[in-house]
């Protein structure tokens, strides 16, 4: 009997190099006999989040050529003048996070798909995802309208389960000693291991070709 192998995939929706790692995460849904587990860490939520003010906008923006140079992910001009030079913005992940959460309940195979689409609405359209309006509408575009139901009504179960799902990022990264976001964990069904971070900013098979191999 084969042994179930798991990725678990430590992120946040607001971390630029989380969407630069995005199409080396995708590439492991062509990878046979292997779940992606998603986990949130609320690196930019609660007491993480943070007034988007011009030292960290500039210091995002820089970040954020050097992903694009080893990614190719883009960074648009409607992003860097409609979200990083908006200082009515924060940088608050708490909203995303809860939304993935959302999805997480109701259509859970599909939340990488929904994290995809709400860097997509930030880093390219250049849309403000801690708005709930915002989220909501971008469950609503992937078809997934129990989830932007249960995340606009904010359960007091979609509350639990949020908190417990961050927490368990928080100690996983504890565990495992990770210094920040995104982080793979590798579980072949005997041993958990943390991989290299650097493999997600290569060309995306490389990932799916290691896995492959363990």
């Amino acid at each position: 009997m084969s042994r179930t192998r798991t990725v678990t995939y430590l992120f946040d929706p607001l971390c630029g190099w989380c969407y630069g790692a995005s199409p080396a995460v995708a590439s492991l849904s062509d990878v046979a006999d292997l779940v992606l587990e998603m986990v949130p860490t609320g690196l930019f939520s609660g007491a993480g989040a943070r007034p988007l003010d011009e030292g960290f906008a500039a210091h995002a923006w820089a970040n954020d050529q050097r992903i694009h140079a080893l990614t190719g992910q883009i960074f648009s001009e409607r992003y860097r003048t409609g979200v990083l030079a908006d200082r009515s913005q924060r940088l608050d992940s708490g909203p995303a996070t809860l939304a993935l959460t959302s999805v997480a309940l109701t259509a859970p195979d599909r939340e990488f798909v929904a994290l995809a689409a709400i860097q997509s609405a930030r880093y390219a359209d250049g849309r403000d995802i801690t708005a709930a309006a915002v989220l909501a509408d971008v469950l609503a575009g992937l078809g997934l309208d129990a989830a932007a139901s249960l995340f606009t009504e904010g359960t007091e179960e979609l509350m639990v389960a949020d908190a417990a799902r961050v927490e368990r990022g928080r100690q996983l990264m504890a565990t495992y000693r990770a210094n920040g976001v995104p982080t793979l964990l590798f579980d072949d069904g005997s041993h958990r291991r943390r991989l290299d971070s650097e493999i997600l900013f290569s060309k995306p098979g490389r990932l799916a070709a290691l896995l492959r191999a363990l």
